[in-house]
Parts: C-alpha cells; sequence; structure tokens
C-alpha cells in the first residue's frame, strides 16, 4: 500500500481528482437534474400520493409516510448512483476508453487510482444527496440541524456499494452481467431495504439479510438524522456496519484494480 491509501494523500492523487473535477465541468448539470429526479419522483408519488392514503403511521416512527419514505429514498438512491457508477463507467475507465491504463503512465499507482475512483463516486453521491436534503427541508420533511450529516452518510453508502461492485467489474472484459446485477440485486435491495416499509415486516431471513447488509443501516441512519430521532447506541451500530462495508469496498476495489492494472 502506498501512503495514499491510508496515509496523507499523494500529490498524483491529488491530480487524479482534479482530472476528474476538470471533466466533470461538461456533465455536472444532467447528472445533477438526473440524480434529482428520481427521488423527488419516488417522494411525490410515493410518499405524497400513495401516502396520503396511509391513516395510521405510528407504527413507523413518523408524523407522516413522506417523511419515513422521504430520507429511506436517499439512502435507497445513494446504492442505486454507487452501484451504477461502479459498473459501465468503471469497465469503460479499464476496458473500452483506456483512460485508467493512460493514468497509470504517470506516477499514480493503481492503489492510488483505485482509492480516487471510489472517492469520485463517494462526491458524485454526495453532490446528489446533498440537494436531496435541500428538498426534503423546503418540503418540511428535515426536522433536525442533524440532516447536514446525511449527505456524508449517503456517500459512503454509495462508496461501500460502489466500491464492491467496481472490484467485480474490474475483472470483467463485457458488461453482460451487469444489466442482471442491477435487476436481481440492487433494484431489490432498494425495494427491501426498509426504505418504504419497516424491515421488522420482511420474513425472518430477508430480516436477517438486511441486517447483514448496507443499505438497511444506511436507511435507518438517515431516517434518524433527518427526522431528529437519532440514538447514539442504536445509529452507533448502524454506523459501524456502514463502515465495515465501506472499508471492504475500499480493500476490495484496491486489490482489483492493481491486479488487472499492474498486470
Amino acid at each position: 500500500m502506498t501512503t495514499a491509501t491510508f496515509g496523507r494523500p499523494s500529490r498524483s492523487l491529488w491530480h487524479f481528482l482534479e482530472h476528474q473535477f476538470r471533466r466533470y465541468r461538461t456533465t455536472w448539470r444532467a447528472t445533477i437534474v438526473s440524480g434529482l429526479v428520481s427521488p423527488m419522483l419516488f417522494l411525490g408519488s410515493i410518499g405524497f400520493g400513495l401516502g396520503s392514503q396511509i391513516d395510521d403511521t405510528s407504527s413507523l416512527g413518523t408524523l407522516d409516510y413522506a417523511s419515513f419514505v422521504g430520507p429511506g429514498v436517499l439512502a435507497g438512491a445513494a446504492m442505486i448512483q454507487g452501484a451504477s457508477l461502479g459498473l459501465w463507467p468503471t469497465l469503460g475507465a479499464i476496458k473500452w476508453e483506456g483512460t485508467y491504463q493512460a493514468a497509470l503512465t504517470t506516477p499514480l499507482t493503481a492503489a492510488e487510482l483505485a482509492t480516487g475512483h471510489i472517492l469520485w463516486i463517494g462526491f458524485r453521491v454526495f453532490v446528489g444527496s446533498a440537494l436531496y436534503v435541500v428538498v426534503l427541508t423546503l418540503f418540511g420533511i428535515s426536522e433536525s440541524w442533524l440532516a447536514v450529516f446525511a449527505p456524508f452518510i449517503a456517500a459512503f453508502t454509495g462508496i461501500a456499494f460502489g466500491g464492491v461492485i467496481s472490484a467485480f467489474a474490474a475483472t470483467q472484459d463485457r458488461d453482460n452481467a451487469f444489466g442482471l446485477i442491477t435487476r436481481v440485486v440492487i433494484a431489490p435491495l432498494f425495494l427491501f431495504s426498509g426504505a418504504f416499509f419497516p424491515t421488522s415486516q420482511l420474513p425472518l431471513v430477508a430480516q436477517w439479510v438486511a441486517a447483514v447488509l448496507p443499505v438497511s443501516h444506511a436507511v435507518e441512519l438517515c431516517r434518524h438524522l433527518i427526522t431528529g430521532q437519532f440514538d447514539a447506541a442504536t445509529d452507533g451500530l448502524h454506523f459501524a456496519v456502514l463502515m465495515a462495508w465501506l472499508g471492504l469496498g475500499w480493500f476490495l476495489v484496491i486489490r482489483s484494480f492493481t491486479k488487472r492494472l499492474s498486470s
């Protein structure tokens, strides 16, 4: 490992991130709009539309259904965006465009490149998440100053999923399995993450799966931060699970990039 992996970021890593920012300046408007539209559609149609038909929300722990589903969609959307950025863009930069091979002709190492890759995923998720929290505030759903930390939790969620999936994408030469991953893995995780109804209503086996995977923990963290229900003990556990997955994703993507790009 290099000093950029666990210590102070190297100059090469900063230059890589600067390059990503320069490229992002040409597309940021479209990516921000797309990152906002989908969560807002869910909030409008499910939170306020379907939610208006739900009379009793006492079991949800919120005043209305929109306050329950809004923060949950924030975390779920972060997972989807992180996973998406870990699939086609990763394989494209490695296989189709050759961007990452070109980057390694500089002093940048494969480990630094992998670190920059997931940091960029986290930044992209953070930007959309911060704007979405502003939307929740405008709709009166954000009830606590702790909501300012929710975009960071969303970014960590994006890194956790983006890291693991990027590690897989880096081993591939074709994108044949990518559509299957989004339909069979990511979409069900979004629907059964606790964003739309409590995971306690799932079958027992599904509850165990939800307890292991990071998205349900991110949903609870974002919900508690935004609605002011934060509890240090409970949410500390949620945060620990999320960070464990983030660390796993970071480790896997460094190993995968190093094996693929250093050969």
